[in-house]
């Protein structure tokens, strides 16, 4: 199926293609977003959605000196996140500390905890430590991946190790394993490589068309999706690596991001710069779904295409399922706008 959108929407001022979900927002439905203007004064917006679930609320708005590519919020402090930035010239990452807001909009300006200094060339991201609190955090550029000690009482960083990925690979992101918090998936140009982050060597790798990015799936072990330029959707067995045990396909041109559900098992959106955010629900084993999914019978058949939400303006760069509410996800357009949407009104009926 596919329709416009039904969603709630919140506007930005400038183009942005980054958004995370507060995890650390125990009490709303909150999610991070950043601009990506190369000329005027970048912003960072922290939204809450009404507890009636009708609007969308500015809860701050920062200043950020930088275009800001890539964005994650800190897992164990809803007022920490980090940014990767270009200043045009160069590409730059730290974390930031949102100041007490005490009910003003316009807040002081955004507290820098740390930079991450001594990537040279591209930064592409920042991956914080899976789940609870920990000091550990991981920076990827294009040749090299670091292993960061922060500590946010000091205001400062280390790097515990710092690995290459080799002069003919060039790493474009990646994605920490929840059930394994030694491993790490970083994304290459046409293959995922697997560290190990105890001797920062390379373990394995899957060879794939060009990777735009990858999730873990938090529900089951050893499953990796991965979206790619031109083949769509791709579900992958780290235990059977040489081919994927599923493939979803539906987006008209490149598929640019996607993301697994931290709660239902089978639910992965995705988005792409066919203007398009496509819900599946899609077998992650090799066998039929269990009776542990959304669907009460595990041998109902199913286009794994539920739903295609297909009324925005432009590409869709961002999304982000709610922790707090599994069924609530935010999409971020590269024109600015964010949607949050509810799935409910598409799964299948048990």
């Amino acid at each position: 199926m596919q329709g416009g959108s039904s969603g709630i929407g919140y506007g930005l001022k400038y183009q942005a293609r980054c958004i995370s979900d507060v995890k650390a927002d125990t009490d709303h439905t909150s999610f991070i977003t950043g601009t990506l203007s190369l000329r005027e004064e970048n912003e960072v917006h922290l939204l809450r959605l009404s507890s009636g679930g009708t609007e969308l609320i500015c809860e701050g708005l920062f200043s950020h000196p930088n275009e800001i590519w890539d964005l994650s919020s800190c897992p164990f402090d809803q007022r920490i996140f980090s940014t990767v930035f270009s200043t045009g010239e160069s590409f730059g990452a730290a974390v930031w500390q949102i100041p007490e807001l005490y009910g003003q909009l316009n807040s002081p300006q955004l507290e820098r905890i740390a930079s991450l200094d001594g990537h040279v060339g591209k930064v592409n991201c920042i991956l914080w430590w899976p789940s609870g609190r920990n000091d550990k955090l991981i920076s990827i550029d294009e040749e090299n991946l670091f292993l960061w000690s922060l500590d946010c009482s000091r205001k400062a960083a280390q790097v515990q190790s710092k690995e290459s990925a080799g002069m003919l690979h060039y790493l474009s992101g990646g994605a920490w394993d929840p059930h394994d918090v030694n491993a790490v998936a970083a994304t290459c140009e046409s293959s995922v490589q697997f560290w190990d982050l105890r001797t920062m060597k390379k373990t394995s790798s899957i060879e794939c068309g060009h990777v735009r990015n990858v999730d873990y799936d938090t529900r089951k072990m050893h499953i990796l999706v991965t979206a790619e330029d031109e083949s769509g959707i791709h579900i992958w067995d780290l235990r059977m690596p040489k081919v994927p045990i599923n493939e979803l396909r539906g987006h008209s041109h490149w598929t640019w991001a996607v993301t697994c559900n931290p709660e239902y098992d089978g639910l992965i959106l995705s988005g792409g710069t066919d203007s398009t955010v496509n819900l599946w629900f899609a077998s992650t084993t090799s066998d039929e779904l269990t009776s542990g999914s959304v669907v009460a019978s595990p041998t109902q058949k199913l286009d794994p295409l539920l739903y295609s939400f297909n009324d925005y303006e432009d590409s869709v760069y961002g999304l982000a399922w709610s922790s707090r509410e599994p069924w609530i996800f935010a999409s971020l357009s590269y024109d600015g706008r964010v949607v949050v949407e509810s799935v409910k009104p598409h799964l299948p009926r048990k």
